[in-house]
């Protein structure tokens, strides 16, 4: 399928400016779909060409990732990105908004719907509840004062290091196809094309903070967010892979902390990324709940 692309647009959140696609059709209800960690906004673009003709579709580029602006410190706490979501839904008078949201994007999007229940129309998140209970109870073994030390240590070595270069692009892709290979090779072509910058010396590196592989302690540690959780008042569907590492909330007892406006789908052949493993049967999906 030929995609038409969208225009690119930017706005100002915590004096940084960030991107977004605007994908047009502005009279029709706003439609956010926000990425994971380390991707880019452009991995909607299959969603967003068949949802464009019935909605007004956005897609941020997150701070440090694709085309926006990295942070000078490469610190990029949890709280930050949340804020960033709620400056573009009010900056650009979105609410009530319906989001569709991956990962780290779905982790943002569901904090922002339990702090503002009445702007969200409605939420789908894609493994977005971060780490599991089993994962959480891991963390807990080691104390506060070992995290921070972990956390500059990585620090430290994220700018000790250049951005990781690619000979060449096919170098590049084969590394993005390795990374998820239920992805087709025309998947992972468009998905790297959209990924990787051009260095001066003709090197390929991803567009992506390399600092966002230290992942700040308290992303992962603020048990506070169950009460967010529990105050989210719209429908809300979550959707796993059961060949994914993330953990399903059936499963793991955190469905406990929802109401019973929040349901769960899951999808066999289909890793972390099932926007993309199973891309027809998600996109119908979807459709039907987001009306």
């Amino acid at each position: 399928m030929e995609l038409i692309g969208p225009t690119s647009q930017t706005y100002i959140s915590q004096r940084t400016r960030l991107h977004y696609a605007d994908w047009g059709n502005q009279d029709a209800p706003p439609l956010i779909l926000l990425h994971g960690g380390r991707d880019h906004c452009r991995s909607w673009d299959w969603a967003a060409e068949e949802l464009r003709h019935d909605w007004h579709v956005i897609c941020p580029d997150l701070r440090g990732h694709g085309d926006s602006e990295w942070n000078n410190t490469g610190y990029y706490p949890m709280l930050g990105y949340v804020y960033d979501l709620t400056q573009l839904i009010h900056q650009l008078e979105l609410a009530p908004v319906t989001i569709v949201a991956h990962s780290m994007g779905g982790n943002i999007s569901i904090r922002y719907a339990g702090l503002y229940p009445g702007n969200v129309r409605k939420l789908v998140a894609i493994e977005g509840l971060g780490p599991s209970p089993k994962r959480m109870k891991e963390l807990a073994e080691t104390p506060y004062d070992g995290h921070l030390r972990n956390w500059f240590d990585a620090k430290r070595d994220a700018s000790s290091r250049l951005p990781k270069r690619y000979d060449t692009f096919q170098t590049a892709l084969d590394r993005m196809h390795e990374a998820n290979s239920y992805l087709s090779r025309d998947q992972a072509e468009h998905l790297t094309r959209h990924a990787v910058m051009r260095n001066e010396d003709g090197t390929f590196s991803w567009k992506f903070d390399p600092h966002l592989h230290a992942w700040p302690p308290e992303n992962v540690e603020d048990r506070s967010v169950e009460q967010l959780w529990a105050q989210i008042t719209c429908p809300t569907l979550m959707i796993y892979g059961n060949d994914s590492w993330a953990s399903n909330p059936v499963k793991d007892g955190r469905i406990e902390h929802f109401g019973d406006n929040v349901s769960v789908s899951d999808y066999d052949r289909a890793g972390h990324w099932v926007h993309h493993d199973r891309f027809d049967d998600f996109m119908a999906e979807v459709k039907a709940f987001i009306g």
